[in-house]
Parts: structure tokens; sequence; C-alpha cells
């Protein structure tokens, strides 16, 4: 297998690419091919010994940046690490691209260059969701499509149903739909229609989710359009930065309190952990015929190390054919209403 890392994306990015390619590599057999400004990425590699079977380089020239327009920087820059990373996995040079870079530039990247899987209307971004004490959910749409039709959600919940299924190994997971209220009636006219289409799948679909029972576990595959998922992962996030430093603050503020911290530092580096999204890797995009994976723009060599180890299975597990393969339930169900 040959793994396509975006070198130039993200906010750390070429350094903690680099070291995280490293880190991956002395656990896996397979190639990663860094790809990027080859003398940037070089210059960080030689502060490390590696495997050069292992680890190789491809030079691109250019950079999409985060505030670029994504569409029309796609069609410009050619020799970006995104476009020609891309690009390599539609010639069959590559078997996954990752990258931390504009999630706006993948999702186009993945539509113009790759082309959505026949019969899926829109593609998702697939974030796995920390669950305290527990296995970490899977929740999509995480922001790719901020508007969306009954069907849409349909296709979340089989993609995201197939992606836990194969690559996080979770046998017939729990598919829940976001919703203000539990019952059956209670939403808009889109979640309305959603729960019907989504009650007449093969899935486990445990009907709705109040937002409050997300972060307690209470499905593994969690559909929303992608504004709303994209605020309850943000809103995650920000409350889980929040509470760790008003923690540290707590436990730093006075003598008995550090006290105290030093006999429970274990409990609390656990519970960073728990919160840590760098501990399970990227978010696939899901609906594009080929595997591409979106990381944090803040990831660290951790997350990049993570993140490449994820998206082996996705490879090895065949979750694009999957998803090919069941588009077939798709349009019977939609046909049907």
């Amino acid at each position: 297998m040959r793994i396509i890392l975006d070198g130039m994306g993200g906010d750390n990015a070429p350094a903690a690419v680099v070291e995280g390619a490293v880190l991956a590599s002395k656990e896996i057999q397979h190639e990663i091919a860094i790809i990027g400004q080859e003398e940037l990425i070089f210059a960080e590699l030689k502060k490390y010994k590696y495997d050069e079977n292992k680890i190789t380089v491809i030079d691109a020239r250019e950079v999409i940046s985060n505030d670029e327009a994504p569409v029309r920087a796609v069609r410009s820059k050619k020799d970006s690490s995104i476009v020609k990373g891309i690009n390599m996995v539609k010639s069959g040079e590559g078997d996954v691209f990752i990258s931390a870079g504009s999630t706006g530039a993948l999702l186009s990247g993945g539509l113009f260059l790759l082309g959505r899987i026949q019969g899926i209307d829109r593609p998702a971004l697939a974030s796995v969701y920390p669950i305290l004490g527990g296995k970490a959910s899977l929740l999509l749409d995480a922001g790719a499509n901020a508007e969306c039709k009954p069907n849409n959600l349909l296709e979340f919940g089989i993609m995201g149903n197939i992606y836990m299924e194969k690559v996080l190994g979770r046998e017939n997971p729990r598919v829940g739909l976001v919703n203000l209220g539990a019952e059956a009636a209670k939403g808009n006219t889109l979640t309305k229609a959603a729960y019907e289409l989504l009650e007449q799948s093969h899935m486990n679909f445990i009907g709705n989710v109040e937002a409050r029972e997300v972060p307690k576990g209470a499905c593994d595959v969690i559909v929303a359009d992608g504004f709303t998922g994209n605020v309850i992962l943000k809103l995650t996030e920000g409350l889980a930065w929040n509470i760790l430093q008003l923690i540290k603050k707590k436990f730093t503020d006075g003598l008995k309190a550090k006290f105290g911290a030093a006999l429970l530092i274990d409990k609390l580096g656990e519970l960073k952990k728990e919160f840590d999204y760098s501990e399970y890797g990227g978010a696939p995009i899901l609906g594009v015929k080929g595997p591409v994976v979106k990381m944090h723009g803040s990831s660290k060599a951790a997350a990049v190390k993570n993140t490449i180890l994820k998206a082996i299975p996705f490879v090895e597990e065949k979750v694009v054919e999957t998803i090919q393969n069941s588009v077939l339930e798709i349009e019977e169900i939609t046909l049907s209403e």
C-alpha cells in the first residue's frame, strides 16, 4: 500500500507531518509518500532516522491556503500538494490521500477530481466523536453540507454504518438521528422525513437522539446535516478545552490543590487523553470514489501518526467499494417514498 501524505497542510506542517510519518513508519510496512516542497520536507526528515524505502518524497511546488476559494484553488493550482495528491489516488499511484489542509479544497478536490460514487448525492465528512468512559462514536456530516435533503441523511447513515463496521470494528452499530426530541414525530420537515427513510433501512436505527445524549454514547453513528453536525463538534471541542483549562487552574491554585493534583496526576492524564482528538485520527470524506482523509488543522505528530494507522483499514476493508454496493438500497428506499 502507498499512503500519500500532504506535507504542506495544517498549522504545524511540515514539521509535525514529517515527524508523524516517521513514527507511523516504525509500526507499519507500507510506503508513506510525503508530497510537498521537497527541500522543506527533506530538511525535516534529516532530523530523524528512517527507512528510505518506507518514506519517500514527492515534489509539489504550490500550496492551497485556508483563505483561498476552494474551487478556484483546485482548478488553478495543479501542482499543489492537495491536487497532486488526490490525482495520484485517482491514477492508482497512491491508495489513500491524507491532509490537514483546507477542508474546502479537499472536498472540492474529491468531488471534481475523483468524482462522487454513483448514486451518492452528497459526500460527507465523518468525524470520530469521543465518548467519555466509552467507545467513540462517528458523527456525519461534520460540516461538508450545511443544507441537506432527507435522502442525504439516509446516505450519511449508511456510509457511517459501513465505516464504523469496517474501519472501527463496531458490529451492528446503533444509528441515531440528531433531533430536538426523542419522539418520532419531533423535529422539522427535514428530520421527520429523514426519520422515515432511516427507519426503512437495514441498519440498527434507534431513532432520534437529543444533543444532550450524544456525549453519553447514545448511538454509535450520529447522523445530522452538516450545519448541525459541525456545531455539535465545535461546541464539544470548545467545552472540553475549557473544562480541562478550568481543572488545571483549580489544581494549581494553592499548595493544597497542587498536592491533590500530584495524587491524581494519572487520572487527570487519562481524562485529558479521552478528550484528545489526536487519539482518533482524521475524518474520512465518504461518498467520493477514492479514500481521502482530513486531519484536524492543528494536528501534531501523534495525530498524524494515528491518522495514518486508521487509514490502512479504510483501504484494506474496501470501504469505498462497499459504499458503492450499498447505493442500491438507498435508491430502493427513496423510490418507495
